[in-house]
């Protein structure tokens, strides 16, 4: 059988289903979604707004969480609308160029979040280790160009899985992704030719980011640990312990969650494939949620000026 009859040729449209086995209930799931992405607008442009007109958050940790809160933005609404129209206006359709476009865009965020997760733990690592050094390594220089570097290394570690399947692939067994947004293994999958290289640098990419940035956050907690252990005061363990609460937390719940959508997505045949795509979903959606509660609750300078905002 010719291979034209039972594949597609460069097609110009794929269809998203949503969830795989909830589409039934699929406007009853995009509510709480719904409500979790506004929460995450309001909590990280409260964030915004406040670290910009304080004068006194204009230090490097505020400023990585003012970073973070862009990025969040961002990955949030790279995905949140495509998702609700898929939920509640049955219009699964997308382009093929605006779904590698929409892919990119996707794991470039969840790149640069996880080098600004990377710059907040040295940071904190300077300021509790090296207390009288910290002002003046971590200065307004450096941290313009942590943000860049931590951009361009997104930009290009994530461009050439773009490039591999925009130049590599003619033929696709099929147009319907069974997704709610555009994954690369998701798009990989559709192809009917080899797909070797594709998965290889798509295993390389996240085991490069995720194996240097875990590797180094891990040995500057251990260090902070071992620091804050040795002060002889109790008061003074447990303020410096505190300043990397919110940090730990943060780091915590992205690279769990990040880890079970990667290992279930290549691993998890037996793992029922609306549990992935759920869990897929919430691993871009809950850190965009979660971490303005988290700095807003655990870090006393900007819930005092939370308070004014809400109180003013």
């Amino acid at each position: 059988m010719p291979i034209s009859n039972i594949t597609v040729f460069m097609p110009s449209v794929l269809t998203l289903i949503g969830i795989p086995g909830l589409e039934s209930v699929q406007c009853w799931i995009g509510i709480p979604f719904c409500a979790i992405y506004f929460i995450a607008m309001i909590g990280n442009s409260m964030l915004l707004i406040i670290i910009k007109s304080e004068r006194s958050l204009h230090e490097p940790m505020y400023i990585f969480v003012g970073m973070l809160g862009v990025t969040d933005i961002a990955l949030a609404t790279t995905i949140m609308p495509k998702m609700l129209g898929i939920f509640w206006f049955h219009v699964p359709e997308i382009y093929f160029d605006s779904c590698l476009l929409q892919m990119w865009l996707i794991h470039s965020f969840q790149c640069i979040e996880s080098g600004i997760l990377l710059a907040m733990a040295l940071d904190r690592y300077v300021a509790i280790c090296y207390p009288l050094r910290h002002g003046t390594i971590f200065t307004h220089q450096l941290i313009t160009q942590i943000g860049a570097m931590v951009t361009l290394r997104a930009a290009i570690l994530v461009a050439p899985c773009l490039v591999l399947i925009k130049c590599r692939f003619q033929f696709y067994h099929t147009t319907i992704i069974s997704h709610s947004y555009c994954e690369h293994m998701a798009i990989v999958k559709l192809a009917a030719e080899n797909v070797r290289v594709n998965k290889i640098y798509g295993l390389f990419v996240a085991l490069t980011v995720a194996g240097f940035d875990l590797t180094f956050i891990t040995l500057s907690y251990i260090q902070i640990f071992i620091t804050v252990f040795h002060l002889p005061q109790k008061k003074a363990r447990w303020k410096a312990f505190n300043t990397c609460i919110a940090h730990i937390g943060v780091f915590l719940q992205f690279y769990l969650l990040a880890f079970f959508s990667f290992f279930t997505h290549r691993f998890g045949a037996h793992v029922p494939p609306y549990i992935h795509i759920l869990f897929s979903s919430l691993y871009l959606l809950v850190p965009p949620f979660l971490n303005p509660l988290v700095y807003g609750a655990k870090t006393k300078q900007i819930r005092i000026h939370v308070v004014k905002m809400l109180c003013s």
